[in-house]
């Protein structure tokens, strides 16, 4: 085992703070950048004497101002690596800033990998715990349910250790929390030994593949596709073990991710936002170009895809029996409204779990993701979105835009008393809060 623990805290300027997409702005009293977990505690400690408030940021990808603070805000970027690892027991602890696309690296050295994990791996994975971040595949949960075990820095400077057997109702609040309940500092996580994923990628008309989704998740290990507004072409990824890589080329790596999804997309949304009336045509021409093919790689390389293009995103988990109707009133909404739009919709699914404030407690879900170009108007859009989800009995994921306040969620989670009775518990005074946690769970 290997301890990676630095020793000190760095203290910025007073700047303006950005999330990822560009519409989450905050302006910090104070951004501290702790060096190690004593660091951590001195910060939660100093801002807890003066009644202050404090917000932990990781790497910003969270659409939602879940992490905006105009007192401190507290940056995990030096807090990175593994802290311990049991290679037969196949765990490790991680610090947590660690990034996931810094991480799966890490893990691969000794053989090991996540069991799952989402299309985007720019997050720490504090952040992703902490918001439910998921991938998809019917037998897998979100990235949450390989958590077992938790380290928290709480409103009263010390450090809570909990698991499954210990302090299980703290653990079960903790593993989906927000950051409400303290700053973690470490996560421990069940892995698996490290495996190869072939990639398979085949565009079809979104008639046939609504029709063959259900079959294709039992089928494949992991199983999604995009649709393109105003088009009927679906895009469909599945995602199986096999025994040998085969990667792609260097050359095709950077044709179809940073010359076709990246450079080509970029130019025709710049298109769409300077000219809002060539969406529709712009998304049948985008559909044409999705790339087919196969390729097989380590997990870790095969999970995520390019996210170059900035955009804004909303998204819910529905009942699995739900999704496919949600997913066509959608398509009329955006067809009947003419919607500017020409992003695509994401369509996984993902396996329930019994994480209290997880959006997949106790159900089955399909997770539909909506998306706009950065810098193009969404309110109608999302506006109109949200409503279908909701008429389908959605939650919405937490680190994404979403409308919802407490009078609305308190009625979607059988735990929520539980889990504000724990909140309660480890931070009466409100530390860990901030103005958008306090719209979504009440004062």
């Amino acid at each position: 085992m290997s301890r990676l623990l630095p020793s000190r805290a760095v203290f910025g300027r007073k700047t303006t703070w950005t999330n990822w997409s560009g519409t989450v702005r905050c302006t910090p009293q104070k951004i501290v950048r702790p060096e190690s977990i004593d660091a951590l505690i001195g910060v939660v400690r100093e801002t807890a004497a003066r009644e202050g408030r404090l917000r932990v940021v990781g790497n910003g990808h969270s659409f939602s101002p879940v992490a905006a603070t105009d007192d401190v805000m507290v940056s995990l970027q030096h807090l990175r690596g593994l802290s311990e690892l049991d290679r037969e027991g196949r765990s490790a602890t991680i610090l947590a800033g660690t990034p996931i696309n810094v991480l799966g690296d890490m893990l691969a050295e000794h053989g090991l990998a996540l069991t799952n994990q989402g299309d985007i791996d720019a997050q720490a994975i504090a952040g992703a715990v902490s918001t439910g971040t998921h991938g998809t595949g019917a037998a897998f949960g979100c990235l949450s349910t390989q958590v077992s075990g938790l380290t928290l820095v709480t409103a009263g400077g010390e450090l809570l250790h909990c698991s499954p057997t210990r302090e299980p109702d703290i653990f079960k609040a903790a593993q989906v929390s927000l950051g409400s309940l303290g700053a973690l500092a470490r996560v421990r996580m069940q892995l698996e030994p490290a495996y190869v994923l072939r990639d398979v990628r085949k565009n079809m008309s979104l008639e046939t593949c609504l029709a063959e989704f259900e079959d294709s998740c039992r089928r494949h290990r992991h199983s999604e596709f995009w649709w393109f507004p105003y088009s009927d072409v679906a895009a469909t990824k599945a995602l199986d073990i096999v025994p040998h890589a085969r990667p792609r080329s260097r050359l095709r790596r950077v044709l179809v991710d940073k010359v076709l999804e990246t450079g080509i997309f970029w130019a025709i949304s710049e298109t769409v936002r300077r000219v809002p009336s060539s969406a529709r045509p712009v998304a049948r021409f985008a559909s044409r170009f999705m790339s087919e093919g196969e390729y097989a790689d380590a997990s870790h390389r095969v999970f995520p895809s390019p996210r170059d293009v900035r955009f804004n995103e909303m998204e819910y988990a529905l009942p699995v029996e739900r999704g496919i109707d949600c997913l066509r009133e959608i398509r009329a909404f955006i067809e009947g409204h003419n919607i500017r739009v020409h992003f695509p919709l994401e369509y996984r699914v993902v396996a329930g779990d019994d994480i209290w404030l997880s959006p997949f407690y106790q159900r089955d879900s399909a997770v539909i993701s909506v998306h706009m170009y950065a810098g193009m108007p969404f309110d109608e859009y999302f506006a109109g979105c949200e409503a279908i989800f909701r008429n389908h009995r959605g939650r919405p994921h937490w680190g994404k835009m979403h409308t919802l306040t407490a009078r609305e969620l308190q009625d979607m989670y059988p735990q929520w008393s539980r889990f504000h009775a724990v909140r309660q518990q480890l931070d009466p005074r409100g530390l860990f809060m901030n103005d958008h946690l306090t719209r979504i769970f009440g004062a």
